[in-house]
């Protein structure tokens, strides 16, 4: 038995069919032969040629499909000899001598007739060594960006440089739409065949080729219809259903509403050990490195992204027949690889996944992409490629040097920067060894994230080589060095702070200081920190005397008002616990409110009595606070002294208050914290505010709210004047910013919802302020937000913080201060360091530390973590967690888990990203709201917008987006519609929007989506038939109806719903030239519908500049491909 026998009988039952196949396809009888055609007529242009003509029309100008070959030459070079050889080649490879021209509104190749081809020769031997490098490379990059008119042949074009009379480098540039990088090999190959021949005086005796492209391209058509075609989009539909269209990588910036191509490459090697490790892996896997290798990338992306559905694009040279491996021409096709990491498999199960998934692919493979891209009608975006936005190119056996004569032939890639993928993995195998490199966007990504991309790509390839049974989550992708930096820069950083003080304790001390001083105000009231202090000591005193005792919970339900103050003091120096109770809260959340948290005291006003009087015990002692404020009143006998902490046996570590925030059961939860966690809280600012007793600050939000605990005690620790605001003040944007003026509040805290109502409110009062800071906490902040208030109020005189946090970490976790800078460039809702005494980490699903700039769940550990939740000791034990990666050994630091995601900057700043449930999906797509609330929030007209899905008919969930219209602004819900189109996917656009003059918000002045109405009928863009109107809709429906074959055209309908694609669109591109009106493909993909298409033709400016091409329409990933040969794939 032969070794090939042997090795045949080994292969696996896919890989024997699969090779038989193969054999058969190479050795295909005479009804599937590729034939000779009659004659040399224009025909029609193949498929993969297809989408290359689609991109030129669109973009004459764009070299990004041109393809550039260099080669060193060294030894004796007779030039003309190379320039005979090199016209030899394109005079037998019809291919190189082909144009593209519009024959009867279809495109057609044309081939000329052999005309000589000169090559530009340029002596660089003046020039030294470190000159003539620089020189090459401009050269290099004008040659490989120099665009093609694919009108005119020929479209290769060759310039040989002179370096010495021994060393030449030689420059190949051709248009991809008549070559791939098969045939750069094929073209570099026979032109050193001729170029010895012709220069040993002889004639070339080589036949003529039995078929040449154009034949191909005919055949391929034939051949790819009927029964063939039927199958394999059966399969692709079928493989492709429900996979998700958006790869979510994390990036340095916004992705751009429409594609500019522009790249960068970073070139690496793998050790010899872990590439020879690699191929052993794929033989003892019964599988070739590529899928290894893709294998591997699918990990590292899924890491990154957090999704567990991936699909990457990889080219296939298309060369399955003997016949056409030795024809110049444009081949290659782009297939997708979806694989499915859910339930965290082994690597060697998620590589078999790959191996099954690439046979049934090569088994499918005749389809062009371009046709699978439109019988799967996918969105189209004009700023990401369509299916997929990762490439792998794996390369096989690269192009070897050639010795021709005396002269040697070395041939490199010229690389050009560009980008048409948000990333591709080249891997080129040399022998045993592997050499890397990824091509980026450099308008997603930075050079530093790819450096470091690479570092954890070949972690996790270490990794994997050690242990390839191992889940591919809990495959190393950190190295120990940067994990260790990660977790340091995460942990906890001890500033110091009163640890044996309570909160009043801190107020007291300010007493003592400031006796005289405006404590708070309301109204036209006022109380000295003096007075203030004496009436909370007499409540503290009658509470002790009803037995309160430390921990115990003291409820107060009372109106924004000075007795408000007074009552949170008193309970706190009796060392009771205070519950706030906001009046305005429905009565069944109060009544659920009082029976959890269980009071021994309730401290309310008479006029509140009587509502609350149904929801309490009546064995509940009640302290009326408005009556204690009276000099006659009954508690006026009750000490003004401070009670003595001591001897109540209070400490830090008792319960200062119970505060309630929603829950995900419906009923709301008790939120434990303890003084010490707010004294270290303001211990940990106090450098970054440094408050005193000049600061004015309001009392703004609900005391049930978190944020009063900051407004409150940032004031009275420091001397400072608190301003409480009324409810009707509250919710009046402009009567609350003149109170702000007229009180001179220097310090302001906001949530961003009540904020720009604030903004709004400005701009109607010419008041000056004197805020020195404004402090925004509560919900995201979207930096360009905060716009208009920029424009007016200077930064250096008001500075903007944003501070991250929760009510179970005590306000606050994070500052940030905001820059003008990061408004202009629209960045992410960056929430800053995190502060002193707290530790700050940024995990993934099995709880590790998560890379730089890569998103995780956000877990926060230190002292300001709350003791728990009240009476829920199971949902206390699932959010408040022990540290994994605290070094104390004495006692168990804890972590609590958000549920919010954010991630890690490489300047150490953390960027929040939004709730880990805040994400929708609608038909399948998941959506980020954020994503078009910004674009909407900057469509013309708009204030501020708002986006939910709504579900109001089970099954029937639609985008809604809520407005507030600018200033003698009028919306037209289509021309938004319109305008989002321009920049959002069809899936994430709004069915209905509705205008309102205020968004609702909650008590707490945050945001209540809840409260957003139920859109109307009139709220929704009608889609039903509606006659085009005017005279260019109406010519334009005319075109539409030849061109697309339908017999009704209404001024809603979308070009690409009725069954248009991009060989129509150029079709009615031409016919709209006739008809005297102008377009361009980037204008139409945005203005799909025929109302919306008839605007945009009817005011393009003639000579509208050159575009960016959507890069969905034609993915290409072949400039760079050699794909691996039937050998690789069965290691025969």
């Amino acid at each position: 038995m032969s070794s090939h026998t042997a090795r045949i009988a080994d292969l696996s039952k896919e890989k024997q069919a699969l090779l038989l196949k193969r054999i058969k396809e190479r050795t295909a009888p005479v009804s599937q032969a590729i034939n000779q055609r009659a004659d040399f007529s224009p025909c029609p242009l193949s498929f993969a040629q297809e989408r290359l003509w689609f991109l030129a029309q669109m973009e004459p100008d764009n070299p990004f499909y041109n393809m550039a070959g260099v080669v060193q030459l060294h030894g004796k070079l007779n030039s003309p000899v190379l320039e005979q050889a090199l016209n030899e080649v394109v005079r037998r490879h019809q291919a190189l001598r082909t144009s593209f021209r519009i024959i009867e509104n279809e495109a057609r190749q044309v081939i000329d007739a052999p005309a000589a081809i000169a090559i530009t020769s340029i002596d660089l031997t003046a020039l030294n060594e470190l000159q003539q490098e620089s020189v090459v490379k401009v050269i290099e990059e004008q040659e490989a960006h120099r665009v093609f008119d694919l009108q005119q042949t020929p479209l290769l074009r060759a310039a040989l440089l002179k370096l010495d009379d021994e060393r030449y480098v030689l420059l190949m540039t051709l248009h991809h739409i008549v070559a791939d990088e098969w045939s750069l090999r094929l073209l570099i190959n026979e032109a050193g065949t001729y170029y010895e021949i012709f220069k040993n005086g002889n004639p070339s005796l080589e036949p003529e080729l039995p078929i040449q492209y154009a034949d191909f391209a005919v055949w391929q058509r034939k051949r790819l219809q009927g029964e063939l075609y039927d199958r394999q989009i059966a399969y692709w539909k079928q493989y492709l259903e429900a996979a998700p269209t958006v790869l979510e990588l994390p990036t340095d910036r916004s992705r751009p509403s429409v594609m500019s191509y522009r790249g960068a490459n970073h070139e690496f090697e793998l050790s010899r050990e872990t590439s020879v490790a690699l191929i052993g892996l794929s033989r003892q896997a019964d599988t070739t490195l590529f899928a290894v290798m893709m294998a591997v990338f699918t990990v590292l992306l899924s890491r990154y992204s957090g999704q567990d559905d991936i699909c990457i694009g990889y080219p296939i040279a298309n060369r399955n027949r003997q016949d056409i491996e030795n024809l110049i021409g444009f081949f290659v096709n782009t297939q997708v690889l979806r694989s499915d990491l859910s339930g965290n498999p082994t690597f060697i199960e998620l590589l078999d996944r790959v191996r099954k998934n690439s046979l049934d692919a090569q088994n499918n493979q005749d389809l062009p992409f371009e046709r699978l891209v439109e019988e799967l009608k996918l969105e189209r975006e004009l700023n990401r490629t369509q299916l997929f936005q990762a490439m792998l190119v794996y390369q096989n056996a690269p192009m070897d040097g050639l010795n021709v004569s005396d002269l040697h032939f070395q041939v490199t890639d010229a690389k050009m920067n560009s980008a048409k993928f948000d990333l591709t993995l080249t891997v080129l195998r040399s022998e045993n060894q592997l050499r890397c490199g990824f091509n980026y966007s450099t308008d997603l990504f930075d050079g530093s994230t790819i450096v470091r991309m690479v570092k954890h790509l070949q972690n996790l390839l270490v990794g994997i080589v050690r242990q390839p049974e191992a889940r591919v989550l809990d495959l190393p992708m950190l190295s120990a060095s940067e994990r260790q930096q990660i977790l340091v820069e995460s942990s906890n950083t001890p500033a110091g702070y009163p640890q044996h003080l309570c909160i009043h304790q801190l107020f007291e001390e300010q007493v003592k200081k400031t006796p005289d001083a405006i404590a708070a105000v309301f109204e036209d009231k006022i109380l000295s920190y003096s007075d203030l202090n004496c009436q909370a000591n007499r409540v503290a005193h009658y509470l002790l005397a009803l037995g309160i005792r430390p921990d115990e919970r003291v409820a107060i339900c009372v109106e924004r008002g000075l007795d408000m103050i007074v009552g949170l003091l008193g309970i706190l120096k009796a060392g009771g616990a205070y519950v706030p109770l906001d009046p305005n809260y429905p009565a069944e959340r109060l009544a659920y409110m009082l029976s959890d948290s269980a009071p021994t005291a309730l401290l309310t006003q008479s006029a509140l009595q009587s509502n609350l009087s149904d929801l309490i015990s009546s064995a509940l002692p009640i302290l009326l606070l408005d009556a204690a404020s009276e000099t006659r009143s009954e508690f006026a006998h009750y000490p003004a002294c401070n009670p003595d902490p001591k001897a109540l046996g209070l400490s830090a570590g008792h319960l200062a208050y119970i505060i309630y925030t929603s829950g995900s059961t419906g009923l709301p939860k008790g939120v434990m914290v303890e003084h010490e966690q707010v004294v270290r809280l303001f211990a940990a600012t106090q450098d970054k505010f440094h408050f005193d007793g000049a600061d004015v600050w309001t009392l703004f939000h609900s005391f049930a709210f978190d944020f009063s605990v900051w407004e409150l005690w940032g004031a009275l620790f420091y001397g400072g004047r608190l301003v409480l605001v009324s409810y009707d003040t509250s919710r009046s944007p402009d009567a609350f910013y003149a109170l702000l003026c007229r009180e001179g509040v220097t310090v302001l805290n906001q949530t961003p919802s009540a904020f720009r109502q604030l903004i709004a409110a400005q701009t109607h009062n010419p008041e000056p302020h004197v805020l020195r800071c404004i402090v925004f906490g509560g919900e995201a902040l979207e930096f360009h937000s905060l716009a208009p208030w920029v424009e007016r109020n200077d930064l250096e005189h008001t500075q903007l913080i944003n501070m991250y946090g929760i009510t179970e970490i005590t306000v606050h976790a994070t500052y940030y201060r905001i820059l003008r800078s990061d408004i202009d460039a629209q960045r992410g809702s960056l929430i800053g360091r995190h502060l002193a005494d707290l530790s700050f980490y940024i995990l993934d699903a099995q709880m590790q530390p998560v890379p730089l700039g890569v998103t995780g769940e956000i877990y926060i550990g230190g002292a300001g973590v709350a003791r728990g939740y009240l009476n829920r000791p199971e949902l206390s034990a699932e959010r408040f967690i022990s540290d994994p990666f605290s070094m104390n050994i004495e006692s168990a630091d804890r972590l609590y888990r958000t549920g919010d995601l954010g991630r890690r900057l490489p300047d150490g700043n953390v960027e929040y990203i939004g709730r880990n449930d805040f994400q929708v999906k609608i038909r399948g797509f998941r959506i980020e709201l954020g994503e078009i609330e910004e674009q909407l929030a900057a469509c013309h007209g708009v204030q501020d917008a708002v986006v939910i899905a709504r579900e109001d008919s089970p099954g029937d969930k639609r985008l809604v987006a809520y407005l507030i219209e600018k200033d003698g602004s009028e919306l037209s819900a289509v021309e938004l519609r319109a305008q989002l189109a321009t920049v959002l996917a069809d899936y994430m656009l709004p069915s209905a929007f509705v205008t309102l003059t205020a968004f609702p918000l909650t008590a707490n002045g945050k945001l209540d989506r809840h409260a957003l109405p139920e859109p109307d009928g009139r709220s929704f863009i009608s889609r039903h038939y509606e006659a085009p109107q005017g005279a260019v809709e109406n010519a334009l429906a005319d075109v539409w109806r030849e061109l697309l074959r339908v017999e009704q055209v209404g001024r809603h309908d979308n070009f690409f719903e009725l069954g248009g694609h991009s060989l129509i669109l150029v079709g009615l591109i031409e016919r709209l030239r006739q008809l005297g009106l102008m377009a361009n493909i980037r204008m139409l993909f945005a203005a799909p519908t025929l109302a919306a298409m008839a605007q945009a033709v009817s005011h393009v400016d003639k000579q509208t500049a050159a575009f960016a091409v959507p890069p969905n329409l034609i993915p290409d990933a072949f400039a760079q491909s050699h794909i691996h040969s039937i050998t690789e794939e069965f290691r025969l």
